[in-house]
């Protein structure tokens, strides 16, 4: 992104593209417990019937509440399911939305040195469109895995990923797969827009007015602030996302109405369920992301230029 001196030379589109799906797949490693307490999180107090039967069957109460019931329920290995489907994703998803980021911004602005925040916005939504329509059915499977319970009472929904994405292409139809694609796209155009567009600005902001440098600590203070905005900004989006994936067949009409649900049945704040675990997950997880992603970018570059000079 920015930061990049006029000596300095910028990484091809390769090296950013397989960076990104690399530190976006490190980054979910570490925080992926943070995401499936936020998945339960979202989806607790859907249940068909009275509120009063829905708060019945609740039983999260927090971030750290919830991963201490999941473990004691249901084992640690539960704070994992859908890891599989959860990297394949990154790996396709944060590949297209990260790596093409750049790439699609100087296509925008045809190769000027002036980038305007619409140019950047643009860009953002974009990649985060094209990362969807690349992405989409591993993003369901993780869904369906955080969400299932692994306690002796419940069913299983799946057995396994590969039986996952059988299961609903058979059940479903291949447009299951594609479930919640609406949302997806909305909900990543605007992650994509505010995660990528605040992280250049505040880093480019911190290079030119502050004397930090394109560096360890303005990469992190520049990554929280993005993890900070996008959660904010995201949530309600997420949330509905969330509940539609996860929802049995024919349980919601369309998004607007699985979105109308939950107002009428649980009011605004629904909207903002697993706020905490979001912003847990998407600050701790841009951190990691993209400290390990401009690490990555000059390890690469480096071995590729001594490579080009052991040639030479």
């Amino acid at each position: 992104m920015v930061g990049f001196g006029p000596a300095d030379v910028p990484p091809s589109a390769a090296v950013k593209f397989v960076g990104a799906g690399t530190a976006a797949c490190i980054a979910d490693l570490l925080t992926f417990p943070l995401d499936t307490a936020k998945v339960r999180l979202q989806i607790q107090g859907e249940a068909k019937g009275s509120s009063a039967t829905a708060k019945k069957s609740m039983k999260y109460r927090g971030v750290f509440g919830t991963i201490t019931t999941m473990v004691r329920t249901e084992g640690a290995r539960s704070l994992y399911s859908g890891l599989v489907a959860g990297l394949q994703r990154q790996m396709s998803f944060a590949s297209v939305r990260i790596g093409l980021y750049d790439s699609v911004k100087q296509f925008y602005t045809r190769g000027s040195d002036h980038v305007g925040i619409g140019s950047r916005l643009l860009a953002g939504g974009t990649t985060g469109a094209m990362a969807v329509a690349v992405a989409q059915p591993t993003d369901v499977v993780k869904v369906r895995f955080q969400a299932q319970a692994r306690s002796h009472g419940n069913a299983r929904r799946y057995c396994s990923t590969i039986d996952a994405y059988k299961t609903i292409a058979k059940e479903e139809g291949i447009r299951g797969l594609w479930k919640g694609t609406a949302p997806n796209i909305t909900r990543n155009a605007i992650v994509n827009c505010t995660e990528l567009v605040t992280y250049d600005f505040i880093k480019d902001a911190l290079i030119r007015s502050t004397p930090l440098t394109d560096n360890l600590p303005c990469h992190f203070v520049s990554a929280f602030g993005a993890g900070l905005c996008t959660t904010v900004i995201a949530s309600p989006v997420d949330v509905v996302k969330t509940r539609y994936m996860n929802s049995a067949h024919g349980q919601y009409a369309s998004v607007l109405n699985c979105a109308t649900a939950m107002m009428t049945k649980e009011g605004p704040r629904a909207f903002y369920k697993g706020f905490m675990p979001s912003f847990l997950r998407l600050g701790s997880w841009n951190v990691v992301m993209f400290v390990t992603y401009e690490q990555l970018k000059r390890a690469l570059m480096a071995a590729n230029h001594s490579g080009s000079t052991e040639l030479v």
